[in-house]
């Protein structure tokens, strides 16, 4: 972790912690040299020596630097420090999308339709360089105060000329928004992100995601196999023509589906006008289900053949009945390639004769091959399927009690119990069990049962005066508790510093539990040292008030009067945070305009 006041490469000095990953930190920083407020990403350091993810920090710097768009957050340094690697990007002040969900649960149509299509014109700027982002999701979407739209984190992104990617990492993403496509293996592509970013607009709706399951499998499976819910069951009023918007960008069937950003964009643009009031329910051009699709034709093609009479066909062998389901299916295949084949004549009758007898062998195998893969897909899960069983509540229980219930419905009891504070139930009896109540499991899946250890939680104390970011990190590590750090106005603590507590010092807390500290709010903004209205007192004062470090250089120059405070860094108007050192730089007279005796005073002084 990076400490405020660190810098980064000598340039870039960490003003605070805007945000942590599973891949990387995010801070505020101050551009030392460009005189600005920028965002540095910096990649963990337990992983920056894992070259896979190495290479894929260093990959989203490249793929993101490429693109200048309002909509897409700017790149403007990558490197490494001391084993550190870093991104700098622009700060952007506002919140994800995802934050906007949890407070609101939804969002209005217009202000979804406004926020799509800024997400899908930056994304065609991306599309347009052959980028494909691969993780489209509310928490990469940035919203500024002004309404403004910025997407972030090309992490995972791919460029499509890339000869450096590996087949691994074409199933990266968020399993929520990950395509069928790539959830069955495939490689992404531009269409992957229509898909996502149709997810994107169901989220934004209705508060919640069209598919849900147990574990990132399931969900894959349902992107896959599960028909996409009909938004308007969830809101009835919506127009047709936004339901028509989803159901195109989340097609299965790729045909079926945006070619990019810029398509989905364009018809996103009129999704409002009263032109389309009494647009119908779109009907796909293609199958969604490619499997049905083949079988689809293959009834046309049948239909189309002329009729034999009943002589005819009883005299036809079987052989002759194979090479011609065989030469169907070859031409279907030649067909959805667009490849021409009604000028090609063989007319070599012993080449002609060697190729009958090879798709004849070939039909026989690809017939064994479907017998027995429909066989295995259709028995062999009814076979093995077992029953899913819904996990009691036995909380309050005595253990024998729990364990008696859970084992009578075919459960596994996991022998090592473990204990939790709880100031509702009995010590020694049952407070909850992992599975949860009420989620399902397989017949044989093993229950933890947590005890209660009674009301031994953690008793708040008077926190008052302490450095929150230390006592945050004992809150968190030692009693397990979930803190959330605010500010109020205080004049009478410095910054850092922990004002009061919610809930207040004597409360007792368990496991889970949420602790808020609140400090306080001495972020502002660096004055203009350089107007004349500040004296060197005035500043060591300002500087003390917002836990600044300050330093001061004596300057020998005839261009200003001598105790002229000339320039500063950080320059007026950054943002000044706790730890950060300011630079004041002061005029003195020359050494050569001084008498000699005060010279030689200071250099006995020095001494």
């Amino acid at each position: 972790m990076i400490m405020k006041g660190q810098k980064i490469n000598d340039r870039y000095q960490i003003i605070k912690t805007i945000g942590e990953g599973g891949m990387a930190n995010v801070y505020l920083a101050y551009d030392t040299i460009l005189d600005r407020n920028v965002a540095v990403k910096v990649l963990r350091g337990d992983l920056a020596t894992d070259e896979k993810f190495v290479r894929r920090f260093q990959r989203e710097a490249l793929s993101a630097s490429s693109l200048s768009h309002p909509n897409i957050v700017e790149v403007y340094d990558v490197g490494e420090d001391n084993g550190s690697y870093y991104i700098v990007m622009e700060y952007i002040e506002g919140k994800h999308l995802k934050q906007m969900l949890k407070k609101r649960g939804n969002l209005t149509l217009t202000e979804v339709v406004d926020i799509m299509l800024q997400v899908t014109d930056g994304m065609s700027a991306a599309h347009d360089s052959y980028i494909i982002h691969r993780d489209i999701k509310p928490q990469n979407i940035m919203i500024l105060e002004n309404g403004l739209i910025k997407i972030t984190d090309f992490g995972i992104a791919m460029a499509l000329n890339s000869t450096q990617l590996t087949q691994t990492n074409s199933v990266m993403g968020s399993v929520h928004y990950l395509p069928p496509e790539q959830a069955s293996g495939k490689g992404a592509t531009i269409q992957s992100d229509v898909y996502s970013m149709g997810i994107l607009m169901y989220e934004l709706l209705t508060g919640s995601l069209p598919f849900r399951g147990d574990n990132a499998v399931e969900i894959a499976l349902k992107h896959i196999k599960e028909e996409f819910p009909s938004i308007k069951e969830k809101i009835p009023s919506l127009p047709q023509s936004i339901e028509n918007i989803i159901m195109r960008a989340t097609a299965k069937n790729v045909k079926n589906r945006y070619a990019d950003a810029k398509e989905m964009h364009d018809d996103l643009k009129t999704a409002l006008s009263d032109a389309r009031a009494g647009e119908p329910k779109l009907q796909f051009a293609y199958p969604e289900d490619e499997g049905e699709s083949s079988k689809k034709k293959m009834v046309e093609i049948e239909e189309e053949k002329p009729v034999e009479s009943k002589e005819n066909l009883k005299k036809e062998s079987k052989k002759d009945k194979k090479k011609k389901e065989k030469e169907v299916e070859v031409e279907e295949d030649l067909e959805d390639t667009d490849v021409d084949i009604k000028a090609k004549q063989i007319t070599d009758t012993d080449l002609k004769k060697k190729e009958n007898k090879l798709l004849i062998i070939l039909a026989i195998i690809f017939t064994s091959i479907v017998v027995i893969t429909t066989t295995l897909v259709l028995l062999v899960p009814r076979i093995t399927k077992v029953k899913s069983i819904v996990v009691p509540d036995v909380s309050g229980k005595t253990v024998l009690e729990a364990e008696r219930e859970l084992q009578a419905l075919g459960f596994e009891i996991d022998e090592q119990q473990k204990e939790t504070p709880s100031t509702e139930i009995e010590i020694g009896h049952v407070v909850k069990t992992s599975p949860q109540a009420g989620s399902k499991r397989k017949k044989g899946a093993v229950i933890t049962i947590y005890i209660s250890s009674g009301e031994n939680g953690y008793v708040v104390e008077d926190l008052t005066g302490l450095n929150y970011q230390e006592q945050k990190g004992v809150l968190e590590r030692m009693y397990n508790l979930y803190v959330i750090v605010k500010e109020e106005e205080n004049d009478e603590l410095n910054a850092g510093e922990i004002i009061r507590t919610e809930p207040a010092a004597g409360a007792t807390l368990t496991e889970g539990d949420t602790i808020t500290l609140y400090i306080p709010n001495k972020t502002t903004d660096y004055p203009d040292f350089t107007s004349g209205e500040y004296t060197l007192k005035q500043i060591e004062e300002w500087c003390e008030k917002y836990s600044i470090y300050l330093d001061p250089q004596y300057i020998e120059t005839e261009e200003y009067v001598p105790g002229t405070i000339f320039n500063q860094t950080p320059k007026p108007g950054i943002s000044a945070a706790p730890n950060q050192t300011l630079t004041i730089y002061i005029a003195e007279e020359p050494a050569s305009d001084r008498p000699a005796e005060e010279i030689d005073a200071e250099d006995n002084d020095v001494e």
